[in-house]
């Protein structure tokens, strides 16, 4: 999701790269037929990151009823606000940097984050528009269903090519699994599941985003390796 070099861990930029390869996430993500754009941007990736981990660890704890929490509503603000909105503007920022995993990745969970929190606004409607509760979860469901082969797709572009997002990514699509099958089968523990891979997808998106930031940091006394196969 960001403008790094494929090596494992991080080491400076060259102005010297195969045409056929956008950098991406630390790892040469073959997404372009033509040259990364240079622009004065700074990397958007540590923001994006932060705020996709912190919302998804939120919405996580709540599923696993960490201190008897059984309602996700406050986390509508943090979705709409953090998880979406900032994490959109980090992929609308990507573009200029030609990193078109990055643009779309941020992009698409940031919309994905505003959609969520839409369903639990009352001002929406939506949930209202459901007398049926069995319906309503069903077709939450198919929502999480849609979001775990959009997942899949970006696994499908970072594995065995990047360690750190390839493991982010197989942590996400598990945990979008179990909260779709949580709907359809409205089984609690595998709500809790869904959950505990949820944390576990934010903590992992944390150590991403601190190894990015660091690597922006000239004066950062160390740097935490990504993990990156050649092609």
């Amino acid at each position: 999701m960001s403008s790094l070099t494929p090596e494992k861990g991080h080491t400076s930029t060259s102005n010297n790269y195969s045409p056929d390869v956008e950098q991406g996430g630390g790892v040469p993500i073959s997404t372009t037929e033509g040259p990364a754009h240079r622009s004065g941007i700074g990397n958007p990736g540590p923001m994006g990151l932060f705020s996709f981990a912190s919302t998804t660890f939120i919405l996580s704890m709540f599923n696993v009823q960490t201190r008897g929490i059984t309602h996700q509503n406050v986390v509508v603000g943090m979705a709409i606000f953090a998880g979406g909105l900032t994490q959109f503007i980090a992929g609308m920022w990507e573009f200029p940097r030609g990193n078109v995993f990055g643009a779309t990745a941020f992009s698409s969970y940031g919309a994905f984050w505003m959609s969520y929190a839409t369903i639990f606004i009352p001002s929406s409607g939506i949930m209202a528009a459901y007398a049926n509760p069995d319906e309503l979860a069903n077709a939450i469901g198919i929502y999480l269903v849609a979001w775990l082969m959009v997942t899949l797709f970006f696994l499908l572009a970072v594995i065995r090519r990047n360690i750190a997002y390839t493991v982010l990514l197989s942590s996400l699509s598990v945990a979008f699994v179990c909260l779709a099958a949580a709907e359809f089968t409205q089984n609690p523990m595998v709500t809790k599941a869904g959950g505990v891979f949820g944390i576990i997808t934010a903590f992992i998106a944390y150590y991403i985003g601190v190894s990015e930031l660091l690597f922006a940091e000239q004066s950062a006394i160390f740097n935490l390796p990504l993990g990156a196969w050649g092609r």
